[in-house]
């Protein structure tokens, strides 16, 4: 079965070029879901129907890349999901069809590029701590000034301040704070 995912990102845009490309691909109405949110939110309702409602042999078909995915990784996730599960996936505009073997190939290619970049990154940022390390450069959060922390806590048991009063007062974070309450040595 033939699937369509439509989207624009607010209601007051027009998805009619896209449901009419969908039905042109032979996407019969009832079976375009549409959505009205920006692609860059993570929570898209009309998707994660989709997705749930797909099902091995279906083809998902979108007008264009960027009315789908939010980023190349998330396109990756997605495509790769559907692989696991036996979907197609086209796209119109830029003429990507997974049902077809150069469909297939490009989404490999794709992935391969991608993998390689994290990998690239990952080497980088190995070698930059490296380097920290070997010149001396102390790596991870800076310790926290115990003069700062025994303030915050005469603060706090003065009852007088709010832990947010205390955090702003003493320049702490509300996360150090609750840490050193918890872990403090016992007197």
């Amino acid at each position: 079965m033939k699937l369509g995912y439509a989207r624009v990102s607010t209601d007051d845009q027009d998805m009619l070029m896209q449901i009419e490309a969908l039905k042109a691909a032979s996407v019969i109405e009832e079976n375009i879901f549409k959505e009205h949110v920006s692609g860059m939110k993570k929570d898209r309702p009309e998707l994660k129907r989709l997705l749930e409602y797909a099902r091995e042999g279906d083809e998902i078909v979108v007008f264009k890349l960027d009315r789908i995915s939010r980023s190349l990784k998330h396109l990756e996730e997605l495509v790769e999901g559907f692989n696991i599960r036996g979907i197609e996936f086209i796209s119109l505009h830029e003429k990507i069809d997974t049902t077809s073997a150069m469909g297939k190939f490009f989404f490999r290619m794709m992935g391969a590029i991608a993998e390689l970049e994290r990998d690239i990154i990952s080497e980088r940022t190995k070698e930059q701590l490296a380097a920290k390390k070997k010149n001396g450069i102390k790596l991870g959060r800076p310790a926290v000034d115990n003069e700062k922390l025994e303030m915050a806590l005469a603060l706090h048991e003065s009852k007088r301040y709010s832990v947010k009063e205390i955090t702003e007062k003493v320049g702490i974070s509300r996360t150090t704070f609750y840490d050193y309450l918890k872990n403090r040595p016992a007197n």
